[in-house]
Parts: structure tokens; sequence; C-alpha cells
């Protein structure tokens, strides 16, 4: 299988980093990002190469004829001009005759690239994006997805004023049918981003492959620490889907947010102090931040299915102005007791998701190959402890929200604390 690196951007960001040196080549802990990103791809049998290239092309010719490793094959292509993300795939079609990934050059990843790759064969769409939350939502191009994972919207960067956007943000790796040749305008320079998915989306199937796995750009001074700490660390690593992480799986109201009764509506919903804070040390973790929570007021008709995802936009987009982010956030909306005016019937059943059950959590962890010995549920009622016993995981109550008030000797939590800072200070300290 073939790859495709953009390796011609400028990144004048980086300063006097990249005066005299392709962006690609900046050194990730003394190791070209380059070569890194190359490591990546002959790890999961991407034996091809190709890299568009233009400024300083030269230098990134001289660094590809100075490598010893046999694989993957690399060749360099000559831009005849800038010609963006998407417009340079016209002057290699002959290359493009099956699907193909599509990189970012200035990405450091570690993802299983298998699972992606099945993914984008199993939907069958013109592209699949490897896309997740982040921490600057406000500063990148945005996506939105249906149930089916299928692209309904995309939203470039900068974002229409006075709106809630969920966190889910296009990475910068792709896996793509040659088909994609057919929607890029030739002889001019075009942006998957700012213009070819926008508006394609509504003309052919795009799939977003959501990942909690290590998808960061090193294109500004503070994010290349950002990438050099996380690779020394490990993290990188870590991250992949081949490896189980810890989660930490979160009730929503009285833990992230105010309990304020039903919360109905996104004018409701109000971040608890110190939530953003907690959950943005918890992102610098290897641990995964989960939202599981009954969410009854669609079956009372309080509230639609649509409402409730605008309450989860707002969510999302207020932690995210605090730089903090949630891997998932499951919603139960159910409730099992029927014969009241204005219900919606058939959300009226008993069901395998609703809190004390544990069929959120189970999809979680088949979804994120979670290491359930080392998670834990935080909650501020009985419900969110009796489903975390069921689970099998550590459980946390808090004194905010509900305060665990209801516990009985049978839904005790293993530790009590105030707050959702004090729940992470809880697991951070217990990890070391």
């Amino acid at each position: 299988m073939r790859a495709v690196i953009l390796v011609g951007g400028k990144g004048t960001r980086l300063g006097d980093l990249t005066a005299q040196r392709p962006k690609p080549l900046v050194p990730i802990n003394g190791r070209a990002l380059l070569d890194r990103q190359l490591d990546q791809l002959a790890r999961y049998d991407i034996t091809d190469v190709t890299l568009l290239a233009s400024h300083l092309a030269d230098r990134i010719e001289a660094h590809v004829a100075a490598r010893r490793a046999p694989l993957p094959r690399v060749r360099v292509h000559r831009e005849r001009m800038p010609l963006g993300t998407a417009g340079g795939l016209h002057e290699i079609a002959g290359q493009l005759t099956d699907p193909f990934l599509l990189v970012y050059g200035d990405v450091l990843f570690d993802v299983d690239l298998r699972r992606m790759l099945d993914a984008h064969r199993r939907w069958g769409g013109v592209a699949t994006l490897a896309v997740h939350p982040n921490d600057h939502p406000f500063d990148s191009d945005l996506v939105e997805l249906d149930e089916r994972n299928r692209v309904t919207a995309v939203h470039a960067k900068p974002h229409a004023a006075g709106r809630y956007f969920h966190n889910l943000v296009n990475a910068g790796l792709c896996a793509m049918s040659p088909r994609i040749l057919e929607h890029v305008p030739r002889d001019r320079a075009s942006d998957f981003g700012r213009e070819i998915f926008p508006a394609l989306h509504a003309r052919e199937p795009i799939f977003g492959y959501v990942t909690p796995e290590y998808i960061k750009d090193m294109g500004t001074p503070a994010r290349l620490a950002r990438v050099e700490a996380d690779e020394a660390s490990g993290k990188v690593a870590r991250w992949n889907l081949e490896r189980a992480r810890p989660a930490v799986f979160l009730d929503r109201d009285g833990v992230l947010n105010e309990t304020n009764g039903y919360v109905d509506a996104p004018d409701k919903l109000r971040v608890l102090p110190g939530a953003a804070a907690a959950l943005r040390r918890l992102n610098d973790s290897d641990h995964l931040s989960v939202v599981v929570t009954n969410q009854p007021v669609v079956a009372r008709n309080m509230c639609t299915l649509e409402g409730l995802d605008e309450i989860h936009r707002k969510l999302e987009s207020v932690l995210g102005d605090e730089h903090a982010w949630l891997d998932a956030i499951y919603a139960c909306p159910h409730h099992p007791d029927r014969g009241f005016p204005g219900e919606n019937v058939a959300l009226k059943i008993a069901c395998a998701c609703r809190k004390p059950g544990t069929g959120m959590i189970d999809a979680a962890r088949a979804r994120f190959n979670v290491d359930m010995g080392r998670s834990y549920i935080v909650g501020d009622s009985a419900r969110d402890i009796l489903c975390g016993r069921a689970a099998g995981i550590a459980t946390i109550g808090v004194r905010s929200g509900e305060g665990c008030r209801d516990v009985t000797d049978e839904s005790r939590p293993d530790f009590m604390v105030d707050d959702l800072g004090g729940a992470v200070e809880l697991i951070m300290q217990r990890a070391r």
C-alpha cells in the first residue's frame, strides 16, 4: 500500500528552526519528524511512500537519499508550484490507482493503522478521516459525524460565532480512494480542510474514524515542545490502540456540571468550577476520559436527542475553551417507568445501558481497548457506584452534585472525595 506525505509547507510559525530546513526535517528528540512518520508507516506494511515537496525540496531529496532503511521505499515529487494539501495529488495520479494514506507532514502519530484501514474498507467511502478531540478545538478544523460515522459537516477555522461545536478535529491522517481525484481541482492550489471536504461530504460518503491515539501537530514552538516531551515520556507509543489504556468514566451532572434540576437545554448547563482544570490534568495522563450519563430527560420528552446533542456540544465547547477534552460521551436516553403524560413511549424501556447497568462502559471498553484493572468511575450517586462495581472497576464518590447521599452499605464507594479535582488527584497519586 502507498502513502502520500505532504512535505511542502514552509513552517513559518517555527521561526529560526525552519529558516533553512523543511518542517518535516525538524528533529523530535534528535530524530527527524519525517523519519518517525516513515517508521510508523513501515510498521503497518506501508511499502511505498511519495513525498509531495515544494519549499526547500532539495533538502528533502538529500535527506531521503541518505536514508538506509529498506522500507518503505520513498520517492520525492517536486510540485511545479505550491498546490496546497490537495492540488498536488493530480501530479502523481498515476501512482494512486489503489486506496492510499494521506499524511500531513507536520504531525507526529502512533496509530493502529490496521484498524483505521479496515474501517475505511468496511465503510467504502471516498475518504476516511482520522478525527479526535484536542486541547485547541477553537482554532482547528472540526468535523461532525452521524451515528454511522459518516461526515455530516466540516467547519473550517475560523468557526462561526455564537455556535457550539463538538470537539472532533480533523487530525491530518486520511485513508482515501483514488476517486478523491475526481473532486480535486486541476492546475491550482486547493485545500482539503477548507475547500474539498466541506463541499464533498454532501455529494460523496466521507467517514470519520474516531480515535484517542496520539496524533499531534508540531507546527508552533509550544506544540513542538509538547510533542518532544510526550515522545520522550513514552506517551506517544502508549496511546496506540494495540495497547490497553486505563479510563476514568465520569458521570456528567454533579461531576462535570451543576445538577441544576433537569438539564434539558444548553443554557441550563453550567460547568462546575475547577472541572475543566481537573479534566485537563486527566488529559495529560494516560487515562481516557469517558462520560457515561443517564439522561431520562429524553424519555420524559423534556428534550429531544438532537437537543441532548446540542447540550453536549456546549459542554465540549466550554471545556475546549479551557484546553480540556472528553474522549467520548455515552448517554442513555431511556427510563424504565411508563405511564406519565407526554412521555416518549418508545424510550420508556428497561435497557442495558442505563446505570447501574454497564452497557455504556461495555461499549467504551470494546471501542477503546480499556484496561479495566486500572480504571475508575467517578459519580455522585449510588447508581454510579453500583455500575462501577458491576463493571469491576474502582469507584470514587464525590460530594458535589447529589453528594452520594443515597449510598448504602451495598453501594458505598471505594473512595470519597470533594469533587472531580479531588478524584483526579487521588487517581494520579495511585498511578505513581
